[in-house]
C-alpha cells in the first residue's frame, strides 16, 4: 500500500454548489485525510493524503463533482504524505 499526498485546485461551477461537502464525504469514504476549501478567485483546494489508489478513486469522483457542480479543470501534483492529518475536513480560511 504506497501512501501519496494530492494536491488538487479544481476550476468550473464548484463554488456554492456543496462541493466541499460532497469532497469530505467522498473521502471519509475512502479512508482519506486532509482538507478541502474554496479559494477567492472561485476555485476549490484540496490536500489529500492516503493509499495511491484510493486516491486515484477519489480523484476521479472529483472529476465528476456533486450533481449540481461542473468541473472544467482540475490541476493535480503528487507528492511524499507527510502524516500531519487525522482526518478529513472543510477549511473556512483562504
Amino acid at each position: 500500500m504506497a501512501e501519496k499526498r494530492l494536491h488538487a485546485f479544481i476550476s468550473g461551477r464548484v463554488q456554492g454548489v456543496g462541493f466541499r461537502y460532497f469532497t469530505e464525504q467522498r473521502a471519509n469514504v475512502y479512508g482519506i485525510t486532509g482538507w478541502v476549501r474554496n479559494l477567492p478567485d472561485g476555485r476549490v483546494e484540496v490536500v489529500a493524503e492516503g493509499d495511491e489508489t484510493l486516491l486515484k478513486e477519489f480523484l476521479e469522483d472529483l472529476k465528476k463533482g456533486p450533481p449540481l457542480a461542473r468541473v472544467d479543470k482540475i490541476e493535480v501534483s503528487w507528492e511524499e504524505p507527510t502524516g500531519e492529518f487525522l482526518e478529513f475536513y472543510i477549511r473556512r480560511d483562504f
